[in-house]
Order: C-alpha cells, then sequence, then structure tokens
C-alpha cells in the first residue's frame, strides 16, 4: 500500500534528555496503529508532530502529495460556530455532509446543541465526530475514549472497523486496543519501536526488549568491570603501548553513565488501618430524581472486602447512585445504613480536589489531613512523616516538578498526584469515580494490584472494561428509566448474565409481540432516532450513488494508473470507501423498513 507519511531522524528536546531522538516512522494506507509509553514520554508529542502540529528540533516530516491527515484536537476552539454540529461539519464538502448525523448520533450529541452548553466530555466528543467526518486518509486519536461510555465505545470501534481509513491510537483503554489494532508503536526514553502486531502481544514483546537490554546491560558492566582491572593492575610499558584500549574504556564508561534508564513504575501503596464493621453500607428502595428518575426501587447490601462497580452510559446517574451510597448525597426516598468505623478516600473525576495555581509541593503541604506538626517540608503517609520530594518520587515525579504548578501537568500526571492525597491517607472504604482516565499501562497495573491487596472496601465508577474484568466483584448497571440491577462479577460477567436473561425473555416477549400486533401499529416500535434514520436514509442512499458514478467514472479516464498513480489509489480507496456505505446503508434501510412495516 503507499505511504502517507514518512518522519525521518526526528529528534526533540525539552530540558534535559531528549524526548523523541532520531525517530523515524512510515505510515501506509488502510494501517492501524496503537501508540503505547509511559505518561510523559513523548505520545501526544509525537502524535502532533505526525499531524504537523508541533515542529520537532530536528528530521523531517513528509506528507506524500494527495494525502490529507485529521487529528482530534483535546480543546477545541468553537469561536465562529453556533451549535456543535455546524463545528463537526466544518469544511466538509456538501456530498460528504450526510456523515454528520451519523457521527453525531454515534457519540450521543444533539446537532442543535450550543457550545457554550456543552460540558468538557461534549466537547471532546464533537471533536471526535469532527474528525469522523472529515474526508481525511489518516486519523490520529488521542485518547478518543475518555469521557466515553462503554456503550459508545462499543460504536466507535464497529466505525473504524470498517473504515478504510489508517489510523494512530492513544488510549488506556486494553480492550479498545486489543479490538482495533494490527501493529504498535511504543515510545521509550526518546526511541520509538514498532511490532507489526497489534496491542495484544505488546506487554510480552515489552518484557523480553526489557530482559535483552538488562542481559547487555549486565554484559558491559562486567566488561568495564575487567577492563577497569587491566587499566589498573597491568604493566605500565605495555598499557602504554595500548592506549586504543584505554581509551575505548573511558568510552565504554562514557555510555554507560548517559545511558537513559527505564522510568521506575509508581510505588502505590494503600494502609487499611482500622477495618469497618462487616455491614459496610445497606441501602433499601432508594429512589432519586432531577425532573426525571435517575434511580428508582434500588436495594443492596455492601459487605467488608467487596469491589462494586457502576456501569452505564454517560447521564445515567452513576456517580449519582455513587454519592447516595457514600452519603455525600440524600435520597429522595428509601434508606441508607452507612457502617461503622468507615474511613473514606474518595478519588475524583474531575480531580476538583486538585488547585491548578498551586505547586506540587503546595498541594500536598496544604492538605491539612497530611501535615506534620511543625514542619513544612513534610507529609504523613499512612501514619509516618515522609519528606515531600520523596514521596512525590514515588509517584514518578522528579525533584524540578516539585515547585511547578499543577496546570502544567498532563492528564495522567494529575491523575497520579490525586492518587498520592488518597493513598497517604488510611482508610477502609475507597471511591474511585473515573480512575482509569488517562492512566498508563503500567500504572494501571499496579492500581489493579492494590485493589486486589486492599483489605478495605472498594466503590468504582469506570468505562474500562479490561480493568472492570480484573477487578469488579459485583457490578450494578444503570439500564436506563432509573432501573439500576445488581449482577455478580465484572463487565464480561455481566453481560454473559444479561444475554441470559434476554434469551430466556425472548419467547414472551415475542408471545406477546404477535397478540399486540393486530391492537397497536408496529410503527410505533421504532425509536425516534430509527424512524428519524429511515427518512434519512433513502436521501443518503442516492448521495453515495452520486459520489460512486463520479469515482468510477474518475478511474474510468486514460493513463490515470500511469500518469496519476497516488490519486489513481486514492480515487479506489475512496470508491470501496463508499460502495461498504452503500450496501451497510442499504441493509439498514431494509431492516428498519421491514421493522416498521411488520
Amino acid at each position: 500500500m503507499p505511504a502517507i507519511l514518512t518522519l525521518s531522524d526526528i529528534s526533540l528536546t525539552f530540558g534535559g534528555n531528549p524526548l523523541l531522538d532520531r525517530v523515524d516512522l512510515t505510515i501506509h494506507q488502510g494501517e492501524r496503529h496503537c501508540l503505547v509509553g509511559r505518561n510523559g514520554s513523548g505520545k501526544s508529542t509525537l502524535l502532533k508532530i505526525v499531524a504537523g502540529l508541533v515542529e520537532p528540533d530536528g528530521g523531517q516530516r513528509i506528507l506524500n502529495a494527495g494525502f490529507h491527515v485529521g487529528y482530534m484536537d483535546q480543546d477545541p476552539d468553537f469561536a465562529g460556530f453556533s451549535t456543535l454540529g455546524d463545528y463537526a461539519g466544518a469544511g466538509l464538502a456538501e456530498e460528504h455532509r450526510y456523515r454528520i448525523a451519523q457521527v453525531m448520533e454515534g457519540v450521543h450529541l444533539n446537532v442543535d446543541m450550543h457550545p457554550a452548553q456543552a460540558s468538557g466530555g461534549e466537547r471532546r466528543r464533537a471533536s471526535l465526530a469532527r474528525l469522523l467526518a472529515s474526508d481525511v486518509d489518516l486519523l490520529l486519536l488521542d485518547e478518543p475514549t475518555n469521557h466515553l461510555d462503554i456503550q459508545v465505545i462499543g460504536w466507535l470501534e464497529e466505525y473504524l472497523s470498517q473504515t478504510a481509513q489508517a489510523f494512530v491510537l492513544i488510549s488506556h483503554d486494553r480492550a479498545f486496543l486489543r479490538h482495533m489494532t494490527d501493529s504498535t508503536l511504543w515510545v521509550d526514553r526518546g526511541t520509538l519501536r514498532q511490532n507489526n502486531k497489534g496491542f495484544a502481544a505488546f506487554e510480552e514483546w515489552r518484557d523480553r526488549v526489557f530482559e535483552q537490554e538488562d542481559l547487555a546491560r549486565h554484559k558491559l558492566d562486567r566488561l568495564l568491570k575487567e577492563e577497569g582491572r587491566w587499566a589498573v593492575e597491568g604493566i605500565s610499558a605495555r598499557r602504554k603501548r595500548n592506549m586504543g584500549r584505554v581509551r575505548r574504556l573511558a568510552e565504554m564508561r562514557q555510555d554507560r553513565a548517559e545511558e537513559i534508564r527505564r522510568s521506575g513504575t509508581a510505588k502505590l501503596d494503600l494502609s487499611v488501618g482500622q477495618k469497618s464493621g462487616r455491614m459496610v453500607i445497606e441501602a433499601h428502595h432508594l429512589a432519586k430524581a432531577f425532573g426525571e428518575p435517575v434511580v428508582q426501587d434500588f436495594s443492596i447490601k455492601v459487605t467488608r472486602g467487596e469491589r462494586v462497580a457502576l456501569v452505564g452510559p454517560n447521564g445515567s446517574g452513576k456517580t449519582t447512585l455513587l454519592k447516595m451510597l457514600t452519603g455525600q448525597l440524600k435520597p429522595d426516598s428509601g434508606t441508607i445504613k452507612l457502617g461503622t468505623n468507615l474511613h473514606m478516600a474518595v478519588f475524583d473525576q474531575n480531580r476538583e480536589a486538585l488547585d491548578p495555581k498551586q505547586s506540587l509541593w503546595d498541594s500536598l503541604a496544604g492538605d491539612r489531613a497530611l501535615g506534620v506538626s511543625g514542619s513544612n517540608d513534610q507529609v504523613m503517609v499512612r501514619g509516618k512523616p515522609r519528606h515531600i520530594v520523596a514521596y512525590l518520587k514515588d509517584f514518578l515525579f522528579g525533584e524540578a516538578q516539585a515547585r511547578g504548578p499543577v496546570s502544567a501537568l498532563s492528564g495522567g500526571e494529575k491523575a497520579r498526584l490525586l492518587l498520592a492525597r488518597i493513598l497517604a491517607r488510611e482508610s477502609n472504604l475507597l471511591v474511585l469515580d473515573e480512575p482509569t482516565n488517562d492512566l498508563d499501562v503500567e500504572t494501571l497495573d499496579l492500581l489493579q494490584e492494590l485493589i486486589d491487596d486492599y483489605d478495605g472496601t472498594v466503590l468504582l465508577v469506570s468505562h474500562d472494561r479490561d480493568f472492570l474484568d480484573r477487578v469488579a466483584t459485583t457490578t450494578i448497571a444503570m439500564e436506563g428509566d432509573g432501573r439500576a440491577v445488581a449482577y455478580a462479577g465484572g463487565w464480561s460477567d455481566y453481560q454473559a448474565q444479561k444475554a441470559q436473561d434476554l434469551n430466556v425473555a425472548a419467547p414472551v416477549a415475542k408471545a406477546k409481540t404477535v397478540a399486540q400486533k393486530a391492537e397497536k401499529p408496529v410503527i410505533a416500535s421504532l425509536s425516534f432516532t430509527q424512524a428519524h434514520r429511515l427518512r434519512a436514509l433513502p436521501g443518503a442512499i442516492e448521495r453515495l450513488e452520486a459520489e460512486i458514478a463520479k469515482l468510477e467514472a474518475a478511474l474510468g479516464q486514460a493513463d490515470l494508473y500511469a500518469q496519476h498513480p497516488e490519486k489513481f489509489a486514492k480515487i479506489s480507496a475512496g470508491l470501496a470507501d463508499r460502495q461498504a456505505a452503500l450496501a451497510q446503508a442499504e441493509a439498514e434501510w431494509l431492516d428498519l423498513a421491514a421493522l416498521a412495516e411488520g
């Protein structure tokens, strides 16, 4: 396949060690890469260099003629746009505007919403919609699953699996990366490694690389020791005659000194302190409404040591239920009884506990719960005083960062700082609201191990299916209309139980449908979205057919392939994309029409 873009000998330095050192990369049509690496390793910077948004210190970025690159903006600018739909369709040719409704519906956004009314998550989803609707050859997606619920992540997986466009993904969601990628790009200590296998093979490959490095370092250390002994103990005259060997020894020592060591893993630890009573939470017939019902008639008992996960679409009431279960929000009706000796530590998804104007030092020193009497450079960590810089180093922050502002931190670094604050406390009830956002794979592994070893109780909200499967013993699913249902196990267990319930209910539902068929028009079974889609599809099919006709006519030009091979390849890919979209649209119209007609 033709190359879309090439990076050659790219270098970029921020401060001391190079962030990127002589990086080479070529991306071809149709390739599906994941870009992985530790927080702060340069993943997002490299993606911006690929997008042409950051200029490297050295090297070349070559975008081949006729190809276009699209980047998902993390902080989109809505100036001049009256609706999110206008923003998503900006610059889109008229014949492609049908895509706007498709992607906006997919990411659960109202095309008519004013940008000023949009939350941070909705703004990010609008940026994602704009990228997906665009007519580009290479999609660059930096954490697209952040602020997406599991249902929208599933839609995004389906969308990307059907596109002919190449893409590069940065994401902490392992399940998403496993499903979507067939190549892995790994940024590590300034270098870029590539493995022509998807993310499923990453951890085994990474461990093998580290083992090889350790072996090579061990051999070099042994050689340095032997050569150093020769330099000290060798006969003086012989040493003088072999000054080349002495120089090589000096060079090896210099290379060893300049070697960039691997970043350690954050030293997460959690002290339970005093045990809670056996019964932690007892809730009976909880109900809460904000105009519409959020939770109705929900009851649960949570005992010490359970790991309870809340899942469901954004806006379905997960955080509301979590706050009721922890006594932070009163229900409209029903009762909540909290157990004895509870000491709660809360990880807030909005990072509201962090003041962006404060330094990392002051963020810890200013926390009264962590203060040490008579000292302004120490914090109390699980009952023992620690120097602030030493404690920050446990969470992979350098000494220079300690006096820097919180606002300068990346999303992953803010998450680590917040973890540093809550893990310093002794607790026996850990409340984690979206803890997995922005954390790298290694820190997620450590957080999972920490929760596994924690002797207290855990309540968490997450959209990370892999993390839920590894951690949760009970899953509370917010299923709409105020219904919250508890299932045993993690995400996969919930899906299996839900499917079993549906299979059991299907014969009963079919019998009811037949009985009601004469009384109620089947068109009512179409949702508002389905009915709107049924009306819009004929126009979309007509536009696709017109596009296909134009592309087929263009391909029929004599000598197009011989004189313009890149243009030929792009038109061919576009034709295949439209033909697939047409087949999908026709099949969707047939299904909806059949449903409407009964």
